[in-house]
């Protein structure tokens, strides 16, 4: 099966994200960065996050019912939340009187790997708390995703562990992206492991797998994890993912070959794609399928976004 955007016609209910918005600074440059001068580059100011871009990505391929919980402060929340439902997406956003919108500084090689680096202040993304989850968010959900960024502050961390236990209470499949290996190396990767009891679908990407087994090869990496989370998908970039079940790898997806410009969110576009088609009623690997294409589309354009909003 073959879930295309606009085509969702047997939904499996809602999709509610929970997660970061925050603001992208995004500067392309080419070759290495001069220090102490100037370096020219391409800035341009686009809405982001990890958990906003799932939400965007999601309901770009197809998912008619896509909802986000994140927190925002007073000074962007209005052209966030424009932003969101242009693209489809149900904002659920907290305004914070206190803290800014989080914000990121994307830099990217504009060279043949656009890789990217982040310097992150999280700002008021990291201060949602479980005064903010209320139960009645999960009516009409058929899956709850959880960006890993929640865990890494104690009052978002509270709210992701108070929305996993309703979840599962009320029958709900969670899935999770672990979101940053550099933010999971200062906070420890037992503590992450600890808490990703009764999520379903574990969502790391190559570094991230590896960081968490110790395995320097991802499809160990993602096997071992599985022995622990029921599906583990691996995010490999240009060599496309792997799928782990009960502890073996059940399938090697390849990547769509693709000129990247920006790597900037490509995991996101994976993520949502691929849980779009799993409430379609797609497989594992049919998911995965999807994903990679969702992902080749992300990195063949500037941004984290989907361009052209839903379809």
């Amino acid at each position: 099966m073959t879930v295309r955007p606009g085509t969702l016609t047997e939904p499996g209910g809602a999709l509610l994200v929970i997660g970061d918005v925050v603001t992208d600074i995004v500067a392309r440059h080419s070759g290495p960065l001069a220090a102490g001068t100037d370096t020219a580059a391409s800035i341009r100011r686009l809405p982001g996050g990890a958990g906003a871009n799932v939400a965007c990505w999601a309901a770009h391929r197809g998912c008619a019912d896509v909802r986000l919980l994140g927190r925002v402060g007073t000074d962007a929340a209005a052209w966030h939340e424009r932003e969101l439902v242009a693209s489809g997406v149900r904002p659920l956003l907290v305004v914070d009187e206190e803290a800014p919108t989080g914000t990121v500084i994307c830099l990217v090689d504009s060279g043949a790997s656009a890789e990217r680096t982040f310097l992150t202040d999280s700002g008021a993304s990291l201060r949602l708390a479980p005064a903010d989850w209320s139960d009645a968010l999960l009516d009409g959900v058929g899956r709850l995703h959880l960006s890993g960024y929640l865990l890494f502050s104690a009052s978002s961390r509270a709210l992701a562990l108070t929305a996993l236990r309703s979840a599962r209470a009320r029958g709900v499949p969670v899935s999770l992206d672990p979101a940053s290996a550099g933010f999971l190396t200062e906070w420890g990767t037992d503590r992450f492991l600890d808490l990703v009891a009764g999520v379903e679908v574990l969502l790391p990407s190559r570094a991230e797998a590896c960081l968490l087994t110790g395995r320097p090869d991802a499809g160990d990496a993602a096997a071992e994890l599985s022995r622990r989370v029921p599906l583990v998908v691996a995010k490999l970039g240009a060599d496309g993912a792997v799928v782990a079940r009960g502890g073996t790898v059940r399938a090697r997806i390849p990547a769509v070959p693709t000129a990247p410009r920006d790597t900037t969110g490509a995991g996101d576009a994976f993520t949502g794609a691929f849980l779009t088609a799993l409430l379609a009623g797609a497989g594992a690997r049919e998911a995965a399928e999807e994903g990679c294409r969702a992902g080749a589309l992300a990195v063949g354009r500037v941004g984290a976004r989907p361009s052209g909003g839903a379809r």
